[in-house]
């Protein structure tokens, strides 16, 4: 997908994978975004699935986070799911909650900082 959509800007779409995130800051411009995507993929022979495919939106929840007009955000529901993550007791658990945590590294300032002391304690000793 990535290779089929080159060339077009961040600012007309974000593909991960098989997904395809069409954007634009005004209704005319997303249009006009997704006129060209589409003519890419039809190009290549490509098809979309109409039950997979939401158009439209203002916002939209994607790999954990939420992508608006206003930017990238955490999706709340993930942000719960670190709240309420059970106390680790082995080293394995603190690697799985340090894993889910550095997913969200971006949000949180002086992250390696505040996570260097539970990171120490996943070295072996």
């Amino acid at each position: 997908m990535e290779t089929v959509l080159r060339g077009l800007s961040s600012e007309a779409c974000l593909v991960y994978l098989a997904d395809i995130i069409m954007v634009g800051r005004t209704f005319e411009e997303h249009l006009n975004n997704l006129r060209k995507v589409f003519q890419r993929l039809q190009k290549a022979n490509l098809k979309l699935s109409p039950k997979k495919c939401t158009i439209f939106q203002k916002e939209v929840t994607y790999l954990g986070y939420i992508i608006s007009a206003e930017g990238v955000k955490t999706d709340p529901g993930k942000i719960k799911a670190v709240l309420d993550w059970p106390r680790p007791e082995t080293v394995h658990d603190l690697r799985s909650f340090l894993g889910l945590c550095t997913y969200y590294r971006r949000f949180v300032k002086n992250f390696s900082t505040i996570a260097r002391p539970l990171h120490k304690l996943t070295e072996a000793k």
